[in-house]
């Protein structure tokens, strides 16, 4: 019988000092010699067993094998698992605001460990049971007293410059971040904040002075501006601390996006209403699945139907940057462990980026799940984005083998209102044209006519599955 093959992560070969690859379904990261040192102090000086058990690093167990690169492996750790993989560009302003105050914090504590963080990259962190959570075991290097913090323009780039700019400017700025895969540069995000932003010493320093400096350091004299002074460690606390003030003081308060009260205009009578939970719950409850994708989720009341289910993660996005702010505010609040929301445009979702567009992967290829649900949605998509309904059901069926999803009659007011304003050209949207579209992909299970309503919600079950 044949070996399982070893993989390794196309997005993992940057750093010499290891790399993730995958054997037999499992997720594995091989240490090299180079960072033999590294590893022994971050686990001798007790870092690592004060920060994983805090859950700011995830935590890993040494294994034996196997071993992809013998000549030059030290160790090979088999870390934790991620239910779900999302990206900066992805995630609401508290979101990136508290991935930016761990990385802080972690650094903090690196110091009184005599390490650093060599990386401050927001790739980095992901968001688990809740929270957000450093993944790179291998972003720690020993801390050499009087040297400057080398992640200092990659934590400014990859975190300040889209917090201030969603922040001052505008919170769809986040989505810089894809074609800024280093973070968004500094000099740009000078031009792009208002002038006010000047008289914001940390944003004066870090931001505005900083490019300047950057700006200033060409090639040709790159020797002659290396900094001739050594940033001694309460200075580097100092930094660090400077850092914390500026992003704790950086403010966004949801308001005045496209469906932020898609709740309280809604047509849904509150028994309607119900009634809709219930069929969503019922649903869930019977699939009982252990992956749940929920598009257009808006605030997350659908998902939470969910939440419950044993050992079931919920994946809950949203076009809109302020419901899904809201929505992680609650996971926060409630202290929910298994709902991870997310900014996710359906008709535009994260691309392939990087280099060969290898190294962070498409929302579509992370996007297979047990069950998809996609409730008030599909009207947004056929007649607001003139998008098939046989495309619709082809793209819903990449995803998951389950879907619950609810079709939304013109004579809907939400439909009307997105009439209001263009030719009504979808013939092709009926009920009738509806099913004939999804029954390409899927067998319908069941019909849920909504009480008090025109909509009705179908569970679907993929063909061949």
């Amino acid at each position: 019988m044949a070996l399982p093959k070893i993989n390794k992560e196309d997005s993992s070969f940057r750093d010499p000092s290891g790399f993730i690859f995958y054997y037999d379904h499992q997720i594995y990261r091989q240490i090299n010699l180079i960072c033999k040192e590294d590893y022994e102090l971050l686990h001798s000086s007790g870092l690592y067993e004060r920060i994983t058990k805090k859950k700011k690093l995830v935590s890993h167990q040494e294994v034996d094998n196997p071993i992809p690169n013998p000549d030059c492996a030290y160790k090979i750790i088999k870390p934790e698992k991620i239910e779900f993989l999302s990206y900066p560009y992805e995630w609401s302003f508290s979101q990136l605001k508290d991935a930016a105050l761990l990385t802080l914090n972690i650094q903090k504590e690196a110091l009184l460990s005599g390490m650093t963080l060599k990386d401050a990259s927001a790739y980095n962190i992901q968001f688990k049971d809740g929270h957000p959570i450093l993944i790179d075991t291998l972003s720690f290097t020993i801390y050499h007293e009087g040297q400057p913090w080398v992640a200092y323009k990659q934590f400014c780039q990859h975190f300040l410059s889209p917090l201030a700019l969603m922040s001052l400017t505008d919170i769809r700025l986040n989505g810089m971040l894809k074609n800024h895969i280093d973070g968004i540069p500094l000099d740009l995000t000078s031009k792009m904040l208002p002038k006010s932003s000047w008289v914001n010493f940390g944003l004066l320093s870090h931001i505005h002075l900083h490019a300047r400096a950057q700006k200033n350091i060409s090639s040709d004299d790159a020797e002659k501006n290396k900094p001739k002074t050594k940033l001694s460690k309460t200075a580097f606390i100092g930094l660090i601390e400077n850092l914390e003030k500026t992003i704790k003081k950086l403010k966004w308060e949801p308001h005045g996006t496209d469906w932020l009260a898609y709740y309280q205009a809604t047509n849904y009578s509150d028994a309607a209403f119900e009634k809709k939970k219930e069929i969503v719950h019922q649903i869930l409850s019977e699939l009982n699945p252990k992956s749940v994708l929920d598009l257009g989720a808006n605030t997350g009341v659908f998902s939470r139907e969910g939440k419950n289910l044993q050992d079931c993660f919920i994946v809950s996005t949203d076009i809109d940057p302020g419901a899904v702010e809201l929505n992680y505010l609650e996971v926060k609040r409630a202290k929910e462990k298994n709902i991870l929301p997310l900014v996710l445009d359906l008709t535009n979702p994260s691309p392939s980026i990087g280099w060969k567009n290898q190294e962070r992967v498409s929302f579509l290829s992370r996007a297979h799940v047990d069950v998809t649900m996609a409730l008030a949605l599909i009207h947004h998509l056929a007649i607001a984005n003139n998008i098939p309904l046989r495309n619709i059901a082809k793209t819903l069926s990449e995803m998951a083998d389950n879907v619950i999803i609810e079709f939304v009659p013109k004579e809907d007011s939400q439909v009307k209102r997105l009439l209001l304003t263009r030719d009504d050209i979808f013939d092709q949207y009926t009920i009738d044209g509806f099913v004939v579209a999804m029954q390409t992909e899927f067998t319908i299970v069941k019909q849920f006519p909504i009480e008090n309503s025109d909509r009705v919600i179908f569970q679907l079950k993929k063909k061949n599955s």
